[in-house]
Parts: structure tokens; C-alpha cells; sequence
């Protein structure tokens, strides 16, 4: 009996084994049959856009690669390309496929580009922290830092800004040399604004105080026509201040900074403007064409606050220029026009 079951149970297997030869012999004839009128290829798919096929996917995505990369070739920091492609391997007719890997390659560096966000890299010069210009690389960045500071003895606050952007059109960098030009123009104007600057602040030192204010200005430059205290035909009293000659409209400065405590009409004096200026100090601009501040208004040295005129009682156009000092006029010559 055990013989007889072992009989039966080789017989099934042999059957089995001759079933499968038969199907691998099928499938063998199938392939070869489509081998002939077509061969596997890959259908190529983004962003749910169907392209067409191609024999190699690798070569395909090298050669959207290569192109994106030769189109931006400077400042790339980097790609991301937001659609992946998809594939699905078939046969396809040989005859309906001449080509169509180009056309392929073309339509999806077009799709690519549309999904491809691109960050570009440039480095800006800035002087004391303002933009001056830009150059591609961090050496050529260094490079010009390190030339500018060897060849200039003034003590520069020169840096390099590393800056990014997805704009291609914000990438405005330039040449060595001329990024070097255009730095060395900056610097010598603001070597000269530090000399005009300090010489400014010299000259404010040396100006004089009153009650520990700084009159920092003299309001017009002219011709002193009447001083402090004299007596004349066309007053009831002595002169209260310092009559300055100039031409009508010549802009007038406040000595100091304060407050506008009066812009109006005041009989002899004409336009009058007085200011505030603390602890006791106060100035006056009498007989002005214009006034450019009105009541409440804080003003700061140097700022003009009226023009030369002869409103009032004048003969002709000049300031009246009055200090008082805890409500009585002193001489302004004490402090200005010496």
C-alpha cells in the first residue's frame, strides 16, 4: 500500500512540474512575441499631467537636472522640486514611441521649472551697517573687507551680510573692482561727514551758555545796525536788543532748543516770535516778514522758525534780537555777535 500511495503522490508532482513548464514556456513565447513589436518603457507622470514614455527614468531626470542647473548657474544655493515624477513600467509599440523620450524630457523640464523653487545666495558690503553693494562669493566678500581696511587708516565699521532670496531679480551683485570703487566713494564721504560733524560739535563747544543753556546758533549773520541799550528818535525807551541787518526773507535760526510761547503780531515789534528755553532764558525775533512756528510748538537748535522782514516799527529789514533772562533783557552781545 505505502508503495502504491508513493506511486501516485510522484505521478502528482510530475504533473505539476509539467503544468509549470508549460506556463514559464507561455509566458516566454508572450514576451518574445512583444518583444518583437514593442519593448518596456516607463509612462512618465507629474502633477497629474501624463508626458509620455521613456526607456531610462534616471537618464531622464539627469537631464532635467543638468538643464535647470546650466539656466542658473550663478548664486544657487539651492533647488527643491516640489512634483516628483511617477512612473509605471509597460510595453509600448516601438513604432509610436520614435522620439518621444525628447519630447518627454522637454515638456517635463517645462512642468519642473513651474514646481521648482529655487534659493539664491550673494553677499552684501555694508558700511556702519547700510548696503553699499554686493558681490557673488564669500571671498570675493573677504577679499574686498580685508584690501579696503589694509588701504584705508580710518577705523571702518565694514561687514559682510550673507543674504538669501527665491527673487533672481533681487541679485544685483557686481564686480570686484567696481563693488571696490563704489565702498572707497562711500568711505571718503563719510570721512568727510565725521570731519563735518565733529567740527560742528567743536564749534557748538565753544559757543557760549546762559543759565547752563547752550545757544548753539546765532540766528542770521549781518550788519549790526543797533545795539543793546542805546537811545533813538524811533523808540519811547532804550534799545532791549541787538538790531541785525540782512536781506528781507534770509531764514532765521532759534539759538536753542524750547517751546514757542508767542507767534504774533505785536505792535512796534511787528511779527514776533518768542522761545522758551528753560531756566529762566528767553529769546525774541522781532520784525519778521514770516513766521514759520506757531504757540505750543517745540523747536530744536538751529531750526528756522521765521524770516528777516520790517513789520512793526523798522526802517527796513533786519531782526530784532532780544535775550531775557528771568523776564528782564540783558545785552545779547554778552553771549553773541562779540
Amino acid at each position: 500500500m505505502e508503495l502504491i500511495f508513493n506511486r501516485k503522490l510522484n505521478d502528482k508532482i510530475r504533473r505539476k512540474i509539467k503544468y509549470v513548464n508549460v506556463i514559464i514556456l507561455s509566458a516566454s513565447l508572450i514576451v518574445g512575441l512583444l518583444s518583437i513589436k514593442s519593448k518596456p518603457m516607463y509612462k512618465v507622470s507629474i502633477s497629474g499631467i501624463e508626458l509620455g514614455y521613456v526607456p531610462n527614468k534616471e537618464a531622464l531626470e539627469e537631464k532635467v537636472k543638468t538643464s535647470i542647473l546650466e539656466e542658473e548657474e550663478k548664486n544657487v544655493d539651492t533647488i527643491a522640486i516640489m512634483a516628483e515624477p511617477e512612473y509605471v513600467l509597460t510595453f509600448v509599440d516601438t513604432k509610436s514611441i520614435a522620439k518621444e523620450d525628447e519630447i518627454v524630457a522637454d515638456q517635463m523640464i517645462e512642468v519642473v521649472k513651474q514646481e521648482t523653487t529655487i534659493t539664491y545666495k550673494y553677499y552684501e558690503l555694508a558700511l556702519d551697517n547700510q548696503a553699499v553693494d554686493a558681490v557673488d562669493t564669500i571671498e570675493e566678500a573677504e577679499e574686498l573687507v580685508n584690501t579696503i581696511k589694509a588701504e584705508t587708516k580710518e577705523e571702518l565699521d565694514l561687514s559682510i551680510i550673507e543674504k538669501y532670496t527665491e527673487k533672481k531679480e533681487e541679485v544685483k551683485t557686481t564686480e570686484l573692482e567696481v563693488a571696490k570703487n563704489e565702498i572707497q566713494e562711500k568711505i571718503t564721504k563719510k570721512i568727510e561727514e565725521i570731519k563735518i560733524q565733529e567740527a560742528e560739535e567743536e564749534r557748538i563747544n565753544s559757543m557760549p551758555e546762559i543759565n547752563g543753556i547752550k545757544l548753539a546758533y546765532v540766528p542770521i549773520t549781518g550788519t549790526i545796525t543797533s545795539r543793546y541799550g542805546v537811545s533813538s528818535r524811533i523808540r519811547s525807551s532804550n534799545h532791549t536788543g541787538l538790531d541785525i541787518a540782512t536781506a528781507s526773507g534770509t531764514p532765521i535760526k532759534v539759538v536753542a532748543s524750547g517751546t514757542v510761547t508767542y507767534a504774533d503780531y505785536k505792535g512796534s515789534y511787528g511779527n514776533v516770535v518768542k522761545v522758551d528755553h528753560g531756566n529762566g532764558l528767553e529769546t525774541w525775533y522781532a520784525h519778521t516778514s514770516k513766521m514759520y512756528v506757531s504757540e505750543g510748538q517745540q523747536v530744536q537748535a538751529g531750526d528756522v522758525i521765521a524770516a528777516v522782514g520790517s513789520t512793526g516799527n523798522s526802517t527796513g529789514p533786519h531782526l530784532h534780537f532780544e535775550v531775557r533772562v528771568d523776564g528782564e533783557h540783558v545785552n545779547p552781545q554778552n553771549y553773541l555777535y562779540k
